[in-house]
C-alpha cells in the first residue's frame, strides 16, 4: 500500500498541485464504522473515475472556535484519527486548521477555495454534513455552490439495530460504561493513549501492582468501573484488568478526575515513563468500597481470574489486537 500523503492547510491557503480527487468530508472523531463508510464510498467514487482517493477533516472542533469556552473531549486525538484514517488507505489526506477565519467562510467560498480550488471532482459525505459559515451550506446546496463543476454522493444513517452510529452515540455508551456498544460502533476495540507515572503504590504492598497511567488531555473515558483491557508497552501487547475510579475502599471523597490503574495479568517489568496505548474490551463490574482490605484482595482475585478466563478465548486472545 502507498503511503498516504498528508497535507496540512492553514487559511487562507495559497495555490496547492493536487490531482483530480475523490473526497470524503466530514470531522471524523472516532473514524467510527460510519465514516469508515462515507470514506470507502469515497475510495469505490475514485476508482470508478480513474482519480486519486481523499479525506479532508479539520481540527480543533467547530465547538472549540465558535464557543470560546467549549473545551472538546475528543474519542481520537489528531495524532490517532490520522493513523486510522491512513489505514483505510486513500491516497491524500487534508487536515484543514479550523480557526476564526476559515470559520468566517461562506459556503460559496468553501466550494471555490477548499473543494474546486484544491481539484475535487467528486464529493462524498454523510447526509448530516454542512459546511461554510454557520453550518450554511448542506449537501442540497452543493450542486448550486459548485455551479455544477463536481458531483457528489451523499451516504445515508448507518445504523445498528434502528441507531445511527454517531460519535454522540458511543460518547453516550462510553459514559454508561457499555464498552460492547462502543466497540461495535467502532468496528473494532476503543484506544486511548498515555504515559505511566507514579501512584500512591498501594497495589504493590497488596499483590496486585498497577500501572497508573495518565491519559492525554481531553480523552474520553469510560465510565468508573473495573474492565477487561489491553495494555501496549515496549512494543507489545499484555492482557489486564482496569480499574477507573477514586479507590472508595481507601478514599471517602471524589475529587479530582478518576484515576486510571492498570493490573497486567503476566508482567512485572519497571515502566515509569512510558508511553502506553490502552485497548477496552469489556466492563467487570462497578467500582465499589470495601469494609476492608481482604475483602479488596479477594474482588481482585476473582477479577483476574475472569480476566484469565476472558482472555483465554481464541475470540479474545491479544493476536487479535488492533494494529498499534
Amino acid at each position: 500500500m502507498e503511503k498516504v500523503k498528508t497535507i496540512k492547510i492553514k487559511h487562507p491557503h495559497y495555490h496547492i498541485e493536487l490531482p483530480k480527487l475523490s473526497l470524503a468530508l466530514g470531522f471524523f472523531d472516532g473514524v467510527h464504522a460510519g465514516h469508515q463508510t462515507v470514506i470507502e464510498k469515497a475510495k469505490e467514487e475514485a476508482k470508478k473515475r480513474g482519480i486519486k482517493s481523499g479525506v479532508m477533516t479539520f481540527f480543533p472542533h467547530p465547538k472549540e472556535v465558535l464557543r470560546k469556552d467549549s473545551r472538546v473531549r475528543y474519542l481520537t486525538s489528531m495524532k490517532q484519527k490520522q493513523a486510522l484514517i491512513e489505514m483505510l488507505g486513500v491516497d491524500y489526506l487534508i487536515i484543514i486548521d479550523f480557526d476564526n477565519g476559515f470559520s468566517e467562510l461562506t459556503p460559496q467560498q468553501f466550494v471555490d477555495y477548499y473543494l474546486i480550488g484544491l481539484n475535487v471532482k467528486h464529493v462524498v459525505a454523510g447526509f448530516d454534513y454542512t459546511y461554510g459559515r454557520l453550518g450554511k451550506g448542506t449537501m442540497e446546496t452543493l450542486p448550486f455552490h459548485s455551479r455544477n463543476k463536481l458531483t457528489y454522493t451523499t451516504v445515508g444513517k448507518v445504523e445498528f439495530k434502528g441507531e445511527k452510529i454517531s460519535s454522540t452515540s458511543i460518547r453516550q455508551a462510553l459514559e454508561d460504561g457499555n464498552l460492547s456498544k462502543v466497540n461495535r460502533y467502532l468496528g473494532r476495540n476503543y484506544e486511548t493513549e498515555g504515559v505511566v507515572v507514579h501512584g500512591e503504590k498501594r497495589g504493590r504492598t497488596i499483590g496486585f501492582p498497577t500501572a497508573n497511567v495518565q491519559l492525554e488531555a481531553r480523552t474520553y473515558i469510560p465510565a468508573v468501573g473495573v474492565y477487561f483491557v489491553r495494555l501496549f508497552v515496549n512494543n507489545e501487547w499484555y492482557d489486564g484488568v482496569c480499574n477507573i475510579g477514586y479507590k472508595p475502599t481507601f478514599h471517602n471523597d471524589k475529587e479530582g478526575a478518576p484515576v486510571v490503574e492498570v493490573h497486567l495479568l503476566h508482567f512485572n517489568d519497571n515502566i515509569y515513563g512510558s508511553s502506553v496505548k490502552i485497548q477496552w474490551m469489556e466492563k467487570i463490574r462497578d467500582e465499589k468500597k470495601f469494609d476492608s482490605v481482604n475483602q479488596l484482595i479477594n474482588q481482585l482475585e476473582k477479577d483476574v481470574q475472569a480476566a484469565k478466563n476472558y482472555f483465554a478465548t481464541e475470540e479474545n486472545s491479544t493476536s487479535f489486537c488492533n494494529n498499534p
